[in-house]
């Protein structure tokens, strides 16, 4: 059977599911590294706006209702030369548009809550949840069906694999080598 190389892998999931382990494997694999997220911080910077999780999910809705849903994918593309992993894919549109780019795959990376909670607590960012109960309500905000919002519920169901990385980061490096 012959083997699928993917130039472009697009990472979307959950917050706190494993897409920065994943992307960190992929970078080791040889892939460059892209966010739709840092296109987002750069312009809170240039506002002089911390990225708080609050802040994220407000400028990236603002840029794709000014932009459009897909302004983003269209930005990030712009800087992608060779292979890729693109990191941060929470709409439709985005996913539609990078999915037209040859040799793309969306991977999804979901966890379960409570798990996801204790690694981005973790982490040291400011997430806007203090308990598990904040955030899961906070991650009801990304779950909009405005087509100009985050979408993280129609990103996941569009997925061409999903992964689910409630294991050792040994278990999700295992996962992501099958991929490849």
């Amino acid at each position: 059977m012959e083997k699928k190389i993917y130039r472009f892998i697009g990472l979307t999931g959950t917050n706190g599911a494993g897409k920065g382990e994943a992307a960190a494997f992929l970078i080791k694999k040889g892939y460059a590294y892209f966010s739709l997220s840092d296109i987002i911080r750069e312009k809170l910077k240039e506002e002089g706006l911390e990225a708080s999780r609050d802040n994220l999910i407000r400028k990236g809705n603002d840029l794709r209702k000014q932009g459009g849903p897909d302004i983003l994918a269209r930005l990030i593309m712009e800087k992608v030369r060779d292979r890729a992993v693109i990191d941060s894919i929470r709409n439709p549109k985005e996913m539609e548009y990078l999915k037209g780019q040859a040799g793309f795959i969306l991977l999804a990376l979901v966890a379960p809550a409570a798990l996801r909670f204790e690694r981005v607590q973790k982490r040291g960012r400011n997430e806007s949840a203090s308990t598990l109960d904040a955030f899961i309500k906070k991650e009801a905000q990304e779950r909009s069906d405005n087509p100009d919002a985050q979408q993280l519920d129609r990103c996941l169901a569009m997925a061409d694999r999903t992964i689910v990385n409630d294991g050792s980061l040994e278990e999700l490096h295992r996962k992501l080598e099958e991929l490849l």
